[in-house]
């Protein structure tokens, strides 16, 4: 009698008016996929916006990471998150070149040349935030600016300049922009998949690829390519989005909340990796894997007829644009 009495009194205050259900019941799960290893900085950065998504919404709704590509390569990633089958996906921002084409023009070789000021280009670049808003339309949202570094080379053979790259088989991702610095430079590029590039390297069907030093090392590339040359021809940072089908079925505060952990995980994984380049190159080092730093100034010249054919397809008033940007981003104190 006392406890129907007091379920009655609670009823009438309006602090009941359903059964209790459990948060596990109510536990929503998203599948976030990214084809980084499980050691790699993307795993670590991925785990902590699981369990910030988790505690910012009280358990209601979790996310479940997919590492090394278990759901799916990164093009084929963001093809799924487009139509909703992939909820969260992270990637490198240039695999978003597919979705909207002028996003090519984020990959123009040599727009950052540390890491604070690539990330103040990325986070107040008017073009950067107009493609940003045009791949909504795509069916995919960004709510983290992540990190990845700087595009170099790891190879089988020595690379102390361009002339050495001619006529070689280089595997590129699939990105306009990549390719036409690649051919600039001389390379001969082949596009594959990233989970595809060890065994391609080590089976001699390509003779190196290109890739940010984190990258080099979580997937192990530095085992069959042990010549790396940091030329870093291009500041290439990550995008974690969601997919616009699952934004549109979620609760406001959950939105908060992806947004929020999307925020601070990728300060998070922005720091780590920043800090992490001379950690990573020391220890393939001592695994073996030799490490050149060589003067820009011959990539810079080399990579220069990619500007040229981004003018031809994009418009030379559209590209000057969005150099000049940059440029003024760089310089800011």
């Amino acid at each position: 009698m006392f406890a129907t009495r007091r379920t009655a009194l609670i009823g009438s205050l309006g602090l009941l008016t359903a059964p209790a259900i459990s948060h596990a019941q109510q536990a929503r799960t998203l599948r976030l996929n990214h084809t980084d290893t499980e050691v790699g900085a993307r795993q670590e950065a991925a785990n902590l916006f699981a369990r910030r998504v988790q505690e910012l919404t009280d358990g209601r709704f979790r996310v479940q990471v997919f590492h090394s590509g278990q759901l799916a390569n990164d093009a084929r990633s963001l093809e799924q998150v487009a139509v909703g089958s992939i909820d969260l996906a992270i990637t490198g921002v240039v695999t978003y070149a597919t979705h909207t084409r002028p996003l090519n023009l984020i990959a123009l070789p040599y727009l950052a040349e540390t890491y604070e000021q690539g990330w103040r280009l990325y986070d107040n670049s008017r073009f950067i935030a107009e493609q940003k808003q045009a791949l909504i339309g795509r069916g995919m949202r960004i709510v983290g600016d992540w990190e990845a570094g700087f595009r170099s080379f790891s190879t089988t053979f020595a690379l102390p300049s361009p002339a050495a790259a001619r006529g070689r088989k280089l595997r590129i991702a699939p990105v306009d922009m990549i390719r036409w610095i690649m051919e600039s430079q001389g390379w001969n590029p082949v596009v594959m998949p990233v989970t595809e590039v060890y065994l391609a390297i080590q089976q001699g069907t390509v003779d190196g690829q290109e890739n940010p030093v984190d990258t080099i090392f979580s997937q192990r590339f530095f085992e069959v390519a042990k010549h790396i040359t940091l030329s870093n021809h291009v500041y290439s940072p990550l995008w974690l989005c969601v997919a616009e089908r699952t934004w549109g079925s979620l609760p406001q505060n959950a939105r908060d909340a992806l947004m929020q952990a999307g925020r601070e995980s990728g300060q998070h994984n922005r720091r780590q990796v920043a800090a992490n380049d001379e950690a990573l190159l020391q220890q393939m080092t001592q695994r073996g894997a030799t490490v050149n730093k060589p003067d820009l100034g011959p990539w810079r010249q080399a990579s220069q007829g990619a500007i040229a054919r981004a003018r031809q397809e994009y418009g030379q008033e559209q590209v000057d644009r969005f150099l000049e940007e940059a440029s003024a981003l760089r310089a800011r104190a």
